[in-house]
């Protein structure tokens, strides 16, 4: 992160408000479109239909050579991803938007604890605390024993670690292509990855659903983009707060289009798991800007 960026916190909350508009674009519209198409077939055709948003960029990937490592890497992450979408496709159309935007916060804390397992990354006190809190406020959220789990709930928690495993897989494919191939190859993995599963429950798609799926391929894309640019402005921990105000959108846009209650547990057990995401990406930024002395 350069100096200069470190110095744009507005710009970096700003892009991540948009980038907050367009994930909740992307769940309204899929919940727009119901049960009346197969949730994989859904993710499928929202790929394919993506696909055509990243042609500028088929150019670099037909002159980029992959190693075997790209290739495993690049399979792993969409055999990951593909599992982790037809999860969240179906959890969209069993529970509220704003269940699904909660329960989205807690995909940093699976990435941080796979870190420590798979990547071999140090795990303190402190992080530790952070990521027993978010557990805390995933449980204010679920709230097991005290109303019944729906299978759109348990669909979400796998939708997490499907994420959380593709992000860890991308960690190691920083250095072997460009974002602009990585984004692409991932499209066309997930894609041939999805293919099977919606293909084996194929219901002939109305134009109508084909046009709101390619808008969600759309708000999915852009929302991407825009926070990248959140992240290059300013360090996660400045940008990240700005999250939560994607919870208080999808409990409103749920509650005026939708007509689902808003359940103050789920906005509590919300915020928790955002404030603990937050005091992680603040520590990340501390340790970076000040690395611990080494006495010799």
């Amino acid at each position: 992160m350069s100096a200069a960026a470190e110095h744009r916190p507005l710009r970096a909350v700003l892009w991540m408000l948009v980038t907050g508009v367009c994930f909740v674009g992307v769940q309204a519209t899929v919940k727009h479109l119901g049960p009346g198409i197969p949730p994989a077939e859904s993710a499928f055709l929202r790929y394919v239909l993506g696909l055509v948003l990243l042609l500028p960029v088929w150019p670099e990937l037909r002159r980029t050579r992959l190693s075997r490592r790209a290739w495993t890497l690049f399979t792993l992450r969409g055999a990951a991803q593909a599992m982790a979408v037809m999860a969240w496709f179906y959890a969209m159309t069993r529970i509220s938007l704003a269940e699904v935007t909660a329960m989205n916060y807690m995909n940093p804390i699976y990435v941080t604890l796979g870190a420590v397992l798979f990547l071999g990354e140090p795990l303190a006190a402190r992080r530790l605390a952070a990521i027993g809190f978010a557990f805390v406020g995933a449980l204010i959220i679920l709230r097991p024993g005290l109303r019944p789990l729906e299978t759109g709930h348990v669909a979400m928690i796998f939708a997490a670690f499907g994420f959380s495993a593709a992000y860890l897989i991308a960690k190691r494919m920083t250095f072997e292509a460009s974002p602009g191939v990585v984004v692409t190859m991932m499209s066309i993995m997930v894609t041939l990855f999805l293919s099977p599963f919606a293909l084996a429950d194929w219901v002939p798609p109305a134009p109508v659903q084909l046009g709101w799926l390619f808008l969600v391929a759309c708000f999915a894309t852009a929302g991407h983009f825009a926070m990248t640019l959140a992240f290059r402005e300013a360090p996660m921990a400045v940008s990240q707060p700005a999250t939560f105000l994607q919870l208080v959108w999808a409990s409103l846009l749920g509650a005026l289009a939708f007509g689902e209650p808003i359940d103050g547990w789920v906005v509590l057990g919300g915020a928790i798991v955002m404030a603990a995401v937050s005091f992680i990406a603040w520590r990340e930024m501390r340790l970076k800007s000040h690395p611990p002395v080494v006495h010799t």
